[in-house]
Order: structure tokens, then C-alpha cells, then sequence
């Protein structure tokens, strides 16, 4: 009985809880992120270098059978037998999902920072108690008033 009440008293604190919770929205919020990506941001870049699908570009280091044409689909040219394939494009994509999470990440931590010095800024002083010497001295002035 008491492994399962050590195993309740961990899962219950707030640290799991709050973890358990930050998995969850960042989870959700790496979605959003890859959606932005693919749906707003390659579209616009893909539309500049002319390439409307950086998923399917590649390279072809090795084709023994020949078989390989240019406009073939990445799954289908790696399909092909013993041939080397350097796919570079889901890379790209995965590069910019990752600079804009973290630059996302950074606004976040920046508006939170910027929120956490106004609250201290805005928080009144706590009142100054007296310092050690003042303390001392009122001991000392007390002893010689009891002798």
C-alpha cells in the first residue's frame, strides 16, 4: 500500500502536473507551427526558388539502372534498386519548422520576461527593518538599563 501511495503523492504535485500539461500545449502548439510552415510560409518561399514541393527534391549520387528521371517523386526514386538518393528537401522544411519554433518560443519567453519586470517594477518595497548594528545597539542599551 504505501508504493501506491508514494506513486499518488507524485503524481498529484504541481511540477507533474504543470509538465504533464506543458507536453500537451507544446505538442499542440509544434502542430500549429507546422502548419504555418507548410501552408503559409513554403508556399511564399517555394514560389520565389520555383520549386512548389521542397519534400521531392533531391539528388541522385548513384543510379545503376538508369531509371531515374527528373521529375520523379522522392518515394519512387528511392525505391529504385541500389540506388543513392540525397534528399535534401524535407531537411529544408524541417530547418524552417525549427528556426520559426524557436524564434516563436523566443517572442513567448521575451513577452513573459517583459511582464514578469513590469509586475516587480509595479510591486511596492517591502519596509527596510533595522540593520544589525541598530539591532546590537538596542541589546547593548537594554542590558545597561537591567543593571
Amino acid at each position: 500500500m504505501g508504493f501506491l501511495k508514494e506513486f499518488k503523492e507524485f503524481a498529484v504535485k504541481g511540477n507533474v502536473m504543470d509538465l504533464a500539461i506543458g507536453v500537451i500545449i507544446g505538442g499542440a502548439f509544434g502542430k500549429i507551427v507546422d502548419s504555418i510552415v507548410k501552408d503559409l510560409v513554403m508556399p511564399l518561399i517555394s514560389a520565389v526558388i520555383g520549386s512548389p514541393d521542397f519534400t521531392n527534391m533531391y539528388m541522385v549520387l548513384k543510379d545503376p539502372t538508369g531509371s531515374i528521371n527528373e521529375g520523379m517523386a522522392l518515394a519512387d526514386a528511392r525505391a529504385v534498386e541500389n540506388a543513392v538518393v540525397f534528399a535534401y528537401g524535407n531537411f529544408i522544411t524541417v530547418a524552417i519548422n525549427f528556426m520559426l519554433l524557436a524564434f516563436a518560443v523566443f517572442l513567448l519567453v521575451k513577452g513573459i520576461n517583459r511582464l514578469k519586470r513590469k509586475e516587480e517594477a509595479a510591486a511596492p518595497e517591502a519596509p527596510k527593518g533595522p540593520t544589525q548594528e541598530e539591532l546590537l545597539s538596542d541589546i547593548r542599551d537594554l542590558l545597561r538599563k537591567q543593571q
